[in-house]
């Protein structure tokens, strides 16, 4: 099954460790949509069997109704929309409110991921989010009183303002706030961000791995306390509510990306991407002449994206499905899979390979390894 992503790049204000495509400035809103009803017109001949659509970016709860409610529309005329299961909009606790809940419910969003990433308020303005721990924990009460039966919530960890008591005490909130799934991501300083500058001026400590570790292990035992699945290294719910688009992702599915700075991939070998800019993107679309990049993947490519994407699940990935390689990858990687297993890195490695909670803490690294050479 494959999924839509539509990239909305339209934020408030910059938080200061993101490096996603987006502007706070809201002039061009209006033209992005038209484009955006134009990039989806052009694109209705592909044939894919739709599962999920994702609203992300940049801040998708910054549109009205009726501006969704357009892109919606655009879209089931342009695909077969008969088989979704899931519509999930991203947005942020400030925009929450029972009559927007009510209305994003009537457009059929059954999936509501809301970006908490703290409760410690000193750090949410540290970061240069646009929302208090007060407000986070209100628009997830509402969330849950108006309906939503799926609800995710994002936060962020191994930072250098909270101890690992607040750490705690923001994951049992989590826990028992009627959310059935969580996204957590370990604070990680991007390239050309303000973080990264206030790191480099030494405004900011950088986030120690020490500290990382502890509430990485913090986070394992809590999910086992509360009969967790933790599925992916980043994510983790309730038994049944595994994030059906994501999951797709790390299945090696195909998926159509839609927006300025949009991924999209057929499923085989080819992969393309929108330009990471908005007015270059309604222009193009405007004038009928896409600003897209191309890949093609060689096979390999192919077998490294899955050790890369599903080494990162619970499950890991059968040594078996590198196909022909198969032989190649075991015996070039033999040492290196004998000690991984002897320091209680991965998983008994005879047929599959998954990663323990100790190599999930360098999980970077062991991919890196296994990765296969042309």
């Amino acid at each position: 099954m494959s999924g839509i992503y539509l990239h909305i790049p339209f934020c408030r204000k910059a938080c200061h460790y993101c490096n996603f495509h987006f502007s706070t400035s809201l002039k061009l809103k209006n033209e992005f949509l038209e484009a955006l009803l134009l990039e989806i017109d052009r694109k209705k001949n592909q044939q894919l069997s739709l599962e999920t659509i994702y609203f992300g970016g940049g801040t998708p709860s910054l549109l009205e109704k009726d501006e969704l409610h357009q892109i919606l529309d655009a879209l089931n005329s342009s695909f077969n929309l008969s088989q979704i299961q899931e519509i999930t909009l991203e947005c942020n606790p400030e925009d929450i409110t029972s009559k927007q809940l009510e209305s994003w419910l009537e457009l059929g969003i059954n999936r509501l991921s809301i970006g908490v990433q703290s409760l410690n308020d000193t750090e949410l303005r540290l970061m240069n989010r646009n929302h208090h721990a007060e407000q986070s924990k209100k628009s997830v009460q509402l969330a849950v009183e108006t309906g939503f039966q799926n609800l995710t919530i994002d936060l962020i960890y191994g930072t250098p303002w909270k101890s690992l008591d607040e750490w705690e005490n923001e994951l049992r909130w989590a826990l028992n706030s009627g959310i059935n799934h969580l996204s957590a991501y370990a604070l990680t300083v991007e390239p050309k961000t303000a973080l990264a500058h206030q790191v480099k001026k030494g405004q900011v400590q950088e986030p120690a791995d020490e500290r990382m570790t502890e509430d990485f292990m913090l986070l394992q035992k809590l999910m086992l306390e509360y009969d967790w699945d933790a599925y992916e290294i980043s994510n983790y719910c309730k038994s049944g509510h595994r994030s059906k688009h994501n999951s797709n992702y790390w299945k090696g599915s195909a998926y159509l990306g839609l927006g300025p700075s949009a991924h999209s991939f057929d499923g085989s070998l080819t992969r393309s991407w929108n330009i990471s800019n908005n007015a270059l993107y309604i222009e193009s679309e405007k004038k009928g002449n896409p600003a897209v990049e191309f890949e093609n993947l060689t096979s390999i490519d192919r077998c490294n994206e899955l050790i890369m994407t599903k080494l990162r699940t619970r499950e890991g990935f059968q040594i078996s499905e590198l196909g022909k390689w198969s032989e190649k990858f075991k015996s070039n990687n033999f040492i290196f899979l004998k000690n991984a297993r002897q320091n209680g890195w991965i998983s008994d490695f005879k047929n599959f390979i998954s990663l323990t909670n100790d190599g999930k803490l360098i999980s970077d690294y062991i991919i890196s390894e296994l990765m296969l050479i042309d």
